[in-house]
C-alpha cells in the first residue's frame, strides 16, 4: 500500500502544474457533469453549451496561448476521467471542456455527431478549439455532425 501511494505521489510531482492544480476539480466538474446529464433535459442543458450553431463545423480562431491552455484543459481532463467511479464518457469529458475552457476565455465549439456502425447507430461528443481537439478526439471525418454550440468569445470577431 505505501509503495504505491509513494509512486503514485512521484507521478503526480512529476505532472505539468497547470495539471497539478486543475486535477482535482476538473475530477469534481467531470462528476457535476454528469449528474447534470443524467438530470437535466437536453434543451435545458443546452443553455450551459453556448450558442446554437445547428450542424455547421467552423472552429473558432484562437491566438498561440489559447491554443495552449486549450492542449492543457484536455490532458487534464483524459487524466481525471480515468480516475472517477461513474462513467466519464464523451459527453462529460466535453460537457467538463466547455465550462474549463469557458473559466480560461478560451473560444471553443463543442460538437455532437451520429455514425452507422455494425452494432447500429453511434453518438459521440466532442470540443474543438483551434486546431487543437480538446475532448472527444479528432472526430470530423468520423461522424456527421448534427449539432454544434459555440462559445461566446468564439462568436466576437
Amino acid at each position: 500500500m505505501l509503495p504505491a501511494l509513494v509512486r503514485k505521489g512521484r507521478s503526480f510531482a512529476r505532472l505539468p502544474l497547470f495539471t497539478q492544480l486543475w486535477l482535482t476539480p476538473s475530477w469534481v466538474l467531470l462528476g457535476v457533469s454528469r449528474a447534470l446529464i443524467l438530470t437535466l433535459s437536453f434543451p435545458r442543458l443546452a443553455r450551459l453549451l453556448g450558442h446554437p450553431l445547428g450542424v455547421a463545423t467552423s472552429v473558432p480562431l484562437v491566438s498561440a496561448r489559447q491554443c495552449e491552455r486549450a492542449r492543457q484543459v484536455g490532458r487534464t481532463i483524459r487524466l481525471a476521467a480515468r480516475y472517477t467511479p461513474w462513467d466519464s464518457n464523451c459527453f462529460a469529458q466535453a460537457l467538463t471542456a466547455r465550462l474549463l475552457l469557458a473559466t480560461h476565455r478560451v473560444p471553443c465549439a463543442m460538437y455532437f455527431g451520429l455514425k452507422r456502425d455494425s452494432d447500429g447507430m453511434k453518438a459521440h461528443a466532442w470540443v474543438a478549439s483551434g486546431p487543437v481537439a480538446v475532448s472527444g478526439g479528432s472526430s470530423f471525418g468520423r461522424y456527421t455532425i448534427v449539432g454544434a454550440f459555440a462559445s461566446e468569445p468564439a462568436l466576437r470577431p
